[in-house]
């Protein structure tokens, strides 16, 4: 298992992962809104894979980034890469592309 990796990074640059290729649920993104606003304060660290590319795809924490990239643009977010891929992901959709 490789140490722990933490990195900041522009949410609106993460890759969306397959199963949620079409981007945040639109409710959910909506509950986070009026819960917490544009504030990251005590938000969990979003998961993320390192493809073979070097791009970076979201496990855990999709509608996190996208409510960071519509609320706060050009702010950076802290993730965890949890593994490197054997494969690329820079095919898939980004937050940024998929942003409401």
């Amino acid at each position: 298992m490789n140490p722990r990796l933490f990195l900041d990074v522009d949410p609106r640059e993460l890759h969306l992962p397959a199963e949620r290729a079409e981007g945040a649920d639109p409710a959910k993104l909506q509950r986070q809104i009026a819960i917490y606003g544009n504030s990251t304060r005590g938000m969990p660290v979003i998961e993320v894979y390192r493809g073979s590319d070097g791009h970076l795809q979201i496990s855990n924490g999709v509608t996190r980034a996208t409510r960071v990239a519509k609320l706060l643009p050009g702010q950076t977010v802290r993730v965890e890469v949890l593994d490197d891929l054997r494969t690329p992901v820079g095919q898939w959709p980004t937050v940024g592309d998929k942003l409401p």
